[in-house]
């Protein structure tokens, strides 16, 4: 049986496709950070290394909860995750708890411990908080009329 022309030459392309595809997903990797970066992320995911922290400035921030399935929960404290128990690591013991989702009680270092809520933040010397929300008006800025 002889198959049409232009059915032969598309399947003909395809098979000198598929291998020249095969071996460009294989050179892919990981396409988001410059060579330098994958390799020092690599080398810490292999030896478990984990970069010091700490807490600088006298703002205290909780910028977000996310507690997993298995009950473990990751926090972020002025921008910087850590999980429960690396408190000592970043100098900031941070106590979660699933039935008040989106809070946590945060400790820096032996200074009294403060109940703050996601995107909320305390000054540490004068103990003043602060929501960021301007007073509860969240303000964008104005469409240009250009792009309209």
């Amino acid at each position: 049986m002889r198959l049409p022309s232009g059915i032969a030459s598309a399947l003909l392309s395809l098979v000198t496709l598929v291998p020249a595809h095969a071996a460009d997903a294989a050179e892919l990797g990981r396409l988001f950070f410059t060579p330098e970066r994958r390799a020092s992320l690599e080398r810490q995911r292999t030896f478990n290394v984990q970069e010091a922290q700490t807490l600088q400035g006298t703002t205290l921030s909780l910028d977000g909860v996310v507690h997993r399935s298995g009950g473990k929960a990751t926090v972020w404290i002025n921008r910087q995750a850590q999980t429960e128990s690396e408190g000592a690591r970043t100098g900031v013991s941070a106590v979660t708890s699933p039935a008040t989702p989106g809070s946590a009680l945060l400790a820096p270092g032996d200074e009294s411990p403060s109940k703050l809520k996601v995107g909320e933040a305390i000054n540490r010397t004068s103990g003043e908080r602060n929501t960021r929300l301007g007073g509860g008006v969240v303000v964008t800025p104005a469409t240009p009329s250009a792009r309209r």
